[in-house]
């Protein structure tokens, strides 16, 4: 079996938790807005980006993908992380740290992209 073949459920499920990672983001959003729930009642640590950050490096590395784009924007996700948890530890504040979250998902999404782009197209 191809690595391609192999990864691709991976890319798949990585996708689907994007998507709800990110659909959540508008949900709790406009329960917030509409005062349907409390900025107490959410965002209350979420673990699944670190944990998508390992999974792409700990394939990245051994399939001899961890090219320069890889590191620099890993710099950068592990820059908004500690932005993100400076926020939490600090003021809270659920705005700023919400927009530095979505900064990383964002540079961890394209990172997943460009990997699943570079294993399947073999670019």
């Amino acid at each position: 079996m191809s690595v391609q073949m192999v990864l691709l459920p991976v890319f798949v499920q990585v996708g689907l938790t994007f998507a709800l990672l990110i659909g959540m983001m508008f949900g709790r959003r406009k329960a917030l807005l509409s005062g349907e729930t409390k900025i107490r009642d959410i965002a209350l640590g979420e673990f699944e980006l670190p944990v998508l950050f390992y999974a792409l490096i700990a394939l990245a590395l051994p399939l001899r993908h961890a090219d320069l784009f890889i590191v620099l924007m890993s710099w950068v996700f592990v820059v908004t992380r500690f932005a993100h948890a400076g926020v939490f530890v600090s003021s809270d504040d659920l705005g700023r740290r919400s927009t530095i979250w979505l900064a990383g998902v964002l540079v961890l999404l394209a990172m997943w992209i460009y990997f699943a782009l570079r294993m399947l197209l073999v670019i």
